[in-house]
């Protein structure tokens, strides 16, 4: 049992109740250095479970100087995306020997610095950050000395790692891939316009644009946040107008899923009546009806990569930007294009 008016068991008290020494004790549960008999071993994890003692990780990690867990900040784990990358960090990090603890922000700025100041005073390794807006608390991070790898765009003059993709010549590509099918009506669902990554989407859709010579009108733009609802009723809003774009750029998978949810509503038929193509797809994005046309982001190697920047001196601040991979769906049209051929 543990010590009367003592709050929770220590090593001391296991090694008391087993009839060893400390060290015995420590070397039980880090499984080593030293190897332990397997009938003083049985001795000890029977006392650890009378004794209900529990590890002091926060002392462990002052000890060693490493708490052997990286911590993951992301806006919302309910965007299939940020989700798949999260689960690419975590297996790599498995695979480093490495725990991640993910903080899920839910969209909420003060939630954010809540699960940043909890992962820094747990004495994490490094932090991974995509932040809820474009005012990522990127000080109170460097303030720490915890290492960190920043998974979206942000100001270089911050001077923090990066990891990221080229949205806009990805979101470039895609928008003229749907452009090279003749459509002359094309609008947008981009994010939310404060957003850089929002903005760097639609930068890439307007290069592609003027490079075809369609003209951009600004009341086939329909910003929304990047869920399925928000593509819902960017959809809703869209329908509302007097004319209807022939195709669209949207900015995000959930919003496109959601877009085609509310057309189905109307009878209006992906890519029929309104093609489309959308940014950060990930593996559901081929089995939607219709699939998508999109650009996927690398994750696995983003992964691999993150990792190793975290783990690397952080005396030299690192940009890392991946390439993105266009795969084709259905929606674009090139089915129809394929059926008018034939």
């Amino acid at each position: 049992m543990a010590r009367p008016g003592s709050d929770r068991a220590t090593r001391a008290d296991v090694a008391r109740e087993a009839g060893t020494s400390v060290a015995v004790v420590s070397y039980v549960i880090n499984n080593g250095p030293r190897p332990v008999a397997e009938a003083t071993r049985r001795r000890v994890l029977e006392a650890i479970k009378k004794t209900d003692y529990r590890p002091n990780s926060l002392a462990r990690a002052l000890a060693l100087g490493s708490s052997r867990t990286y911590g993951l900040v992301v806006p919302n784990i309910s965007n299939a995306f940020i989700a798949s990358f999260a689960h690419a960090l975590q297996q790599e990090a498995l695979n480093n020997g490495m725990v991640m603890l993910l903080g899920d922000a839910g969209d909420s700025r003060q939630r954010e610095l809540e699960l940043i100041n909890s992962l820094l005073s747990q004495q994490v390794d490094g932090l991974f950050y995509n932040s809820v807006d474009r005012h990522p608390y990127i000080d109170i991070i460097q303030a720490s000395g915890t290492p960190l790898v920043m998974l979206d765009r942000v100001d270089p003059a911050l001077n923090v790692n990066i990891l990221r993709v080229d949205e806009a010549e990805a979101a470039y590509q895609v928008a003229s891939h749907l452009l090279s099918h003749g459509y002359q009506q094309v609008g947008a669902i981009s994010g939310p316009p404060e957003m850089y990554n929002a903005q760097d989407r639609l930068t890439g859709w307007r290069q592609a644009l003027a490079e075809f010579g369609v003209a951009e009108r600004a009341e086939w733009i329909f910003p929304a946040p990047y869920t399925r609802e928000g593509g819902y009723l960017a959809a809703k809003q869209m329908l509302r107008g007097e004319t209807l774009p022939r195709a669209l750029f949207v900015s995000n998978e959930l919003q496109a899923i959601g877009f085609i949810r509310a057309l189905a509503e109307q009878r209006l038929r992906v890519p029929e009546d309104i093609a489309l193509v959308c940014f950060n797809g990930t593996a559901q994005s081929a089995f939607h009806v219709p699939s998508l046309t999109t650009v996927r982001q690398p994750v696995e190697a983003m992964a691999k990569k993150a990792l190793a920047m975290l783990a690397a001196p952080q005396s030299e601040v690192q940009l890392s930007e991946f390439s993105h991979q266009l795969q084709i769906g259905e929606s674009c049209g090139c089915g129809l294009i394929s059926a008018a051929q034939d």
